[in-house]
């Protein structure tokens, strides 16, 4: 039986015999407070070839009616599964379906959130994947695009969005009746559904074509005080500019509206003309520049969407890759040329290139263009090789053919496959003719293996200090051999009499192969530091050699661009993981120049980097005098930050994770009471949630605390909070008692299963955790079988024991994985965390042999 399942022979069959021209879809809102369900009429006119069978996909609790072509089917006949048989099939069909839908808690089809602040209900729709049919009766797949019209029934005093623009609504008494126009041909999972009590502010832009393109951010009315509509609009307005001059085509839809909505899952959901994003997004409190800068990258990565992926969209979810990646290099250059946030390739790299490069040394690697069977295949790979490494290698991909001609070639693969369906072949084809390079090779190399290179330079100078030799040296995992070429740049970096150290010279050139010269380099004085895939253009784990290792080390604070530095950083921690350097020599170089970095993201990436180093990388035996020393070191540097500047904010945000030792205990406690502060800084409402997270995790708050807090926040923020500190209370019984309400209450929505999740696995102590091995093996096939596919995710990663760094954590998740092999989505989460606990083995046992006895 197929279950929720559909797999890609499926699917290609399918859209050989059916051509679907339009929905119909009305849904009843009316009783959203007072029914667990909601109503769908739906009406689907296709053609597919006479006398076939085929099926439409459906999730529901009750299918009423079904009619085909004007005769009644009994629904207990036809409907199965996720499924309704549609046998005999005419030229034209008309299909008319009534069925019960659920309302989700999960953040997947149509979500229902009641907000503690005022009682008021709010809705919202994801769905991709495959989430529409629970929702309505759809053919659930990217190829088999219609045309869709909603007509919605709700409370009268709502906002209703979707695709189209929000008409004018048919009031009778408290509801009231919306009629949407229909969209153009586009996928059923960029449809969307957004409706409540919403705040709305609305503004305008026009169009490259001279179209009045309407606007719209919206947020839930307790929220409404805290939206920044006009920055948001700010930043829009120049994504439009940027992106319609730089693609040659206007933006394809009639409006666009942007809508942050309660308990999202992801950052964002590129719903053609109605983006959905986390709250998370509305700041409520101050948050770091890291934050801010990602949100402007979000709102331009849906935003470029709007052309790839919604006007052009992938045949099948083997391109998801290629939407997402390319929304990811796109929105980071638009970033980095059109706003503020000059340094976003530095963001990047510290961001998403140091996601990617985690991801692609997991077990669970994959070419970029991944072989999706199924959709349980896809679910699993929103993932870093799907976003980063595929953004990485675009990036790479446009200095290969060369920015102008890529642009070109994008232009006229908008123009020749719009409002339909394409493949990586299309793309490559318009960018082999605007370029005139020949990308069959350079596809093969690197979007059909998996592996990430690395680089290493080799270089030989005589007594006078001068270049005799230099090469690039390239070297491949075992598992992936693979090595591909590159278009990189080599900087040559010499600190200045003004003790700054810039860079003097750069060197571009092609690298293919085991050995590269570098020819340019050999006449030269040795740098101080040689930077190889300085600018960061190629997708490519790098070393320093012995000389610009120990340089960039030393004066990392005074290399004066920030994204030099970020390759410094990346490489030291890269090195750190690889088991390649003591694990002791990251924690000295985040400590001595981390106070010193401008850079937000790199800031929040590093002192990530910190927290797993010394509570997972150093030895058992020295870790609590390891993580004793860094949160005091931080403490110590958030004390001498500039005073409400943004690496102070981040670094007392880093201590409340660090804290372990009865002073850093009271260290919180003064700060949380205002009886010790700091310069310019505030402790507002989510801060003062840190500090009592903090105090969770010294074993300083009790359940009543965090009630109390609670009680003075009862805000949707202050539930997933109060859920956090709650996951970081120490001892056995309390993370026993997260366990049972976890993997027992099926009823927890998605954003208080996630905060419960946040802090589980972190302790001071790991005995906490060794009770709760075999229950969670014991567990995990009931899980995944009862529950959603995102709410299980959370579990499934957010209960492993990545903590309890040892052989028998690493007996046990082998044994499970031994006896079951038919779980193909499951096993691959247990395999990452795994790959995770067997890393920490291999850089303690590095540790362990660096540090004396």
């Amino acid at each position: 039986m197929p279950g929720e399942n559909l797999t890609r022979d499926e699917a290609t069959a399918r859209s050989e015999l059916i051509h679907v021209e339009s929905y119909l879809i009305d849904i009843d809102l009316r009783e959203v407070a007072d029914s667990p369900t909601f109503t769908t009429t739906t009406e689907v006119t296709f053609q597919a070839s006479p006398g076939a069978s085929s099926f439409i996909d459906i999730i529901a609790e009750r299918v009423r009616q079904v009619s085909l072509n004007g005769s009644s089917l009994d629904p207990g006949a036809v409907f199965s599964d996720s499924r309704i048989a549609l046998v005999n099939l005419s030229d034209w069909n008309t299909l008319v379906v009534v069925s019960e839908h659920a309302y989700t808690n999960s953040g997947e089809g149509l979500h229902r959130f009641i907000d503690p602040v005022d009682g008021e209900v709010y809705l919202y729709t994801q769905f991709e994947v495959p989430d529409a049919r629970r929702v309505f009766p759809v053919f659930e797949q990217p190829d088999l695009k219609a045309s869709f019209q909603f007509t919605i029934q709700a409370p009268a005093t709502w906002q209703i969005v979707s695709n189209q623009p929000s008409p004018s609504p048919e009031v009778e008494e408290a509801s009231a009746t919306w009629s949407f126009s229909p969209t153009p041909r586009i996928s059923s999972y960029i449809t969307a559904l957004i409706a409540g009590p919403y705040t709305v502010v609305r503004d305008e832009l026009t169009s490259s074509n001279g179209a009045t393109i309407p606007l719209g951010v919206y947020a839930r009315a307790s929220l409404s005080e805290f939206l920044d509509a006009d920055y948001i609009f700010d930043i829009t307005k120049k994504g439009f500019a940027y992106f319609e001059e730089r693609f040659g085509v206007p933006y394809p839809f009639e409006k666009y509206d942007q809508l942050f909505v309660p308990e999202f899952n992801a950052g964002a959901m590129e719903n053609a003309g109605a983006v959905t994003f986390t709250e998370t997004y509305v700041f409520r409190s101050q948050v770091s520049d890291a934050i801010r800068e990602r949100r402007v990258v979000t709102i331009l990565h849906e935003l470029a969407h709007m052309w790839f992926g919604d006007l052009v969209t992938m045949r099948w979810w083997n391109d998801l890759w290629l939407n997402e990646s390319f929304a990811e290099w796109a929105s980071t250059l638009a970033t980095a040329e059109a706003t503020e946030w000059t340094h976003a390739w530095t963001t990047f790299h510290a961001m998403e290139k140091s996601w990617a490069y985690r991801q692609d040394q997991l077990p669970s690697t994959h070419p970029i263009v991944a072989n999706i069977r199924d959709i349980e295949d896809v679910q699993v790979n929103f993932d870093g090789i799907t976003y980063a490494k595929g953004g990485s290698v675009l990036k790479q991909l446009v200095a290969w053919v060369g920015e102008e001609a890529f642009f070109s070639g994008v232009h006229n693969y908008f123009v020749k496959h719009q409002w339909g369906n394409a493949t990586l072949a299309d793309l490559l084809t318009e960018l082999e003719a605007t370029s005139g390079r020949e990308l069959g090779g350079w596809s093969s190399l690197w979007l059909e293996t998996a592996g990430v290179n690395t680089m290493i330079p080799r270089v030989e100078v005589n007594d006078q200090g001068v270049v005799t030799a230099a090469e690039l040296l390239q070297s491949a995992p075992m598992e992936w051999p693979t090595l591909r070429p590159h278009r990189l740049a080599v900087g040559l970096y010499n600190a200045d009499k003004d003790g700054v150290t810039r860079r003097h010279q750069r060197i571009e050139l092609d690298a293919d192969g085991a050995e590269t010269s570098i020819t340019a380099l050999v006449g030269l004085p040795r740098p101080d530091l040689i930077l190889i895939n300085d600018d960061d253009l190629a997708y490519t784990k790098i070393r320093l050699d012995p000389q610009s290792q120990a340089f960039a080390i030393k004066n990392l604070s005074a290399i004066d661009d920030p994204l030099a530095r970020a390759l410094v950083w990346g490489s030291t921690w890269d090195a750190t993981r690889d088991a390649e350097i003591p694990p002791q020599n990251f924690i000295d170089l985040v400590l001595q120049h981390i106070g010193a970095e401008t850079e937000s993201t790199t800031v929040r990436t590093a002192l990530g980097q910190l927290a797993l180093v010394v509570r997972n990388y150093v030895t058992p035996s020295r870790r609590a005098t390891a993580l004793a020393q860094a949160g005091s070191a931080i403490w110590s540097l958030a004390q001498s930050a500039v005073a409400g500047s943004d690496i102070q904010f981040q670094l007392v945000k880093a201590f409340c994770g660090l804290a372990s030792t009865p002073e850093h205990l009271e260290l919180l406690r003064a700060l949380r009471a205002g009886k010790t502060t700091l310069p310019g800084l505030a402790i507002d409402t989510d801060l003062e949630w840190e500090l009592l997270a903090g105090l969770a995790l010294c074993g300083g708050a009790t359940p009543s605390d965090i009630a109390e807090a609670l009680s003075t926040d009862n805000t949707s923020n202050g539930q997933q909070a109060a859920a956090r500190a709650e996951s970081l209370l120490p001892g056995a019984a309390s993370k026993r008692a997260i366990f049972d309400r976890l993997t027992g209450d099926a009823t927890i929505p998605n954003a208080i299963v996630r905060s419960l999740t946040l802090g589980y696995d972190l302790v001071n102590d790991q005995r906490d955790l060794e009770g709760l091995v075999e229950p969670y093996f014991a567990r995990l096939e009931k899980i995944w079988e009862e529950r959603t596919y995102k709410i299980a995710e959370y579990i499934v990663e957010g209960l492993y024991p990545s903590s309890l760094v040892g052989e028998s954590l690493v007996a046990a998740s082998e044994q499970w994985l031994a006896t079951h092999p038919s779980i193909p989505a499951l096993r691959r989460i247990v395999e990452e965390n795994l790959a995770g606990v067997k890393r920490a083995l291999r850089v303690q046992a590095r540790d362990s042999a660096a540090t004396p006895a």
